[in-house]
């Protein structure tokens, strides 16, 4: 089997159409179809059932794709171990991370790792969703949730707390709530629904107040902790916020106190496969020593 359509049937069956795997593979779409038809003509069988809406593996599309995934996973591992036995760390290190922590807290820091480690090239991933370690889609991962997958090695880093709080001016217009019912009459400030947070129950303050922000018009949705804290100073509404954001200004005032959401705890993981490479050693040497001197 061809090597080369196999990884642009691999791509095509990612991206769901032709048109969407050219971007990826920097081609044209009539140079992907034509590569996956013969593909499709070298094997004897149809991978792809064809419609307007895009396309769908057929069941032979779907062993294929499961196979190949397998094969260049594996292929992506095995590339970055050869990395890791080099003896200097050096080149590229792929980090995915939440995008509030890595903007707020991690980007800020950087300089002080390439001032130690100037070999180093590091390639933040600001992105909520959970992206494949195992399938190399980064090296390592700061998560904020305690990983399942047996094949993860993880280190606990640290735990962030919340608190209740809004902007001087907002409390100054609409006054401040003396308890957790009273959020109900006040502008709140959350995170949508049915999208990818960076963490588990994002919208506890809604839930504590009873509220239901898909009825409710008094409510601002934004999919960033960093944009909502944001929002919130600038006096929109009520946010249930990082103690370490919160800090950050001191406009913001922190309300009903005895409501207190659980702690998020923050992990630092990476695949068993890798648990001798340098990088990532280093950068979680830098993490433990960064949030010794630092508040998360």
């Amino acid at each position: 089997m061809d090597w080369d359509k196999l990884r642009i049937f691999y791509a095509v069956a990612e991206a769901g159409s032709f048109t969407h795997a050219g971007e990826t593979l920097n081609l044209s779409q009539s140079a992907v179809s034509r590569q996956i038809s013969t593909l499709e003509e070298s094997i004897g069988v149809s991978l792809f059932h064809r419609h307007a809406r895009g396309l769908i593996l057929t069941e032979e599309g779907e062993l294929l794709h499961n196979t190949a995934g397998e094969i260049f996973g594996k292929l992506a591992m095995i590339e970055g171990q050869l990395a890791d036995s080099k003896q200097l760390p050096e080149g590229p290190l792929r980090i995915t991370v939440a995008e509030f922590i890595g903007s707020t807290w991690l980007a800020p820091k950087l300089q002080q790792l390439r001032e130690e480690h100037p070999d180093i090239q590091m390639i933040m991933l600001l992105d909520d969703r959970i992206l494949n370690l195992g399938m190399r889609e980064a090296d390592a991962a700061i998560r904020l949730y305690k990983p399942e997958q047996p094949d993860l090695v993880q280190r606990h880093l640290t735990d962030i707390h919340f608190h209740i709080c809004a902007s001087k001016d907002y409390l100054k217009k609409s006054g401040t709530p003396k308890s957790v019912k009273d959020l109900q009459n006040h502008a709140l400030v959350g995170y949508p629904e049915n999208v990818p947070a960076p963490f588990a129950d994002p919208n506890w303050l809604f839930r504590i107040a009873e509220l239901e922000p898909e009825t409710n018009r008094n409510v601002i949705m934004l999919n960033s902790i960093y944009g909502i804290f944001e929002a919130v100073k600038s006096g929109a509404g009520i946010a249930a916020l990082p103690d370490y954001l919160i800090a950050r200004d001191k406009d913001l005032v922190t309300i009903l106190p005895d409501a207190i959401r659980p702690p998020v705890g923050v992990y630092f993981v990476y695949p068993e496969e890798r648990r001798h490479s340098k990088r990532i050693g280093i950068f979680k040497d830098f993490l433990l020593k960064t949030i010794e001197s630092s508040k998360l």
